[in-house]
């Protein structure tokens, strides 16, 4: 697997995890621009998982502009609704990108199931193709607690609701160093995103030849 360095397209319209992944890349002295910058399309996302929709993002970026393209698709997963929303995260908040009508839907089908279960994770799958069709891909997690009425303004989605194992506090009461940076002593990070980009820069970013395919508890 050959190392990521230069260009490459994050391939996103999303202010907010735009913003998240080019922190996540600063370190390694790539340089970033976004789909939106560069005017392209957005695909079709009709993957049956997290891998498969990344994997079409980045796919469709990298044939357009030619760099390589690492794409992320994300969702927040509940127990008490059979690992709903899941892929449908997005959609839950509508043509608005409504996520405080996504969380208050989300809290008011917990209540309809009768689960008293409040446990939920969040996934994010990082893909990376290159331009000649090579690709990589990989998974995070974390796991957690559905926190309602939602907590905080930090952050964006879902993460108000949010409060990670281990923790008091939701994602959205977390600075963004707290929620996605990479522990410098090499421990695992806390956010789903930050888990698969360690592993993506354990993979691609830092020359390890030993594939990990996935990250979570």
């Amino acid at each position: 697997m050959r190392r990521l360095h230069g260009k490459l397209v994050i391939a996103t319209h999303n202010a907010g995890k735009l913003r998240e992944m080019r922190e996540l890349l600063t370190p390694y002295g790539i340089e970033a621009v976004s789909s939106g910058d560069l005017g392209l399309d957005e695909p079709e996302e009709t993957g049956a998982d997290f891998v498969a929709n990344a994997l079409i993002k980045a796919r469709a970026a990298a044939m357009a502009s030619g760099l390589p393209a690492l794409a992320d698709d994300s969702g927040v997963c509940v127990d008490a609704l059979d690992g709903a929303p899941g892929i449908y995260s997005a959609r839950w908040a509508g043509e608005a990108k409504d996520f405080y009508a996504a969380m208050a839907r989300m809290e008011s089908e917990v209540e309809k199931s009768g689960s008293p279960s409040r446990r939920a994770h969040f996934v994010s799958a990082l893909a990376l193709v290159w331009p000649d069709g090579e690709e990589f891909s990989v998974e995070g997690k974390v796991f957690g607690d559905l926190t309602f009425p939602p907590r905080g303004t930090a952050g964006f989605g879902y993460d108000p609701c949010f409060t990670p194992d281990g923790h008091d506090r939701t994602f959205g009461e977390m600075s963004a160093e707290e929620k996605h940076g990479i522990p410098a002593d090499g421990a695992q990070a806390l956010s789903h995103r930050a888990r698969a980009f360690q592993l993506l820069a354990k993979n691609l970013l830092e020359g390890d030849s030993s594939p990990v395919a996935n990250s979570g508890r």
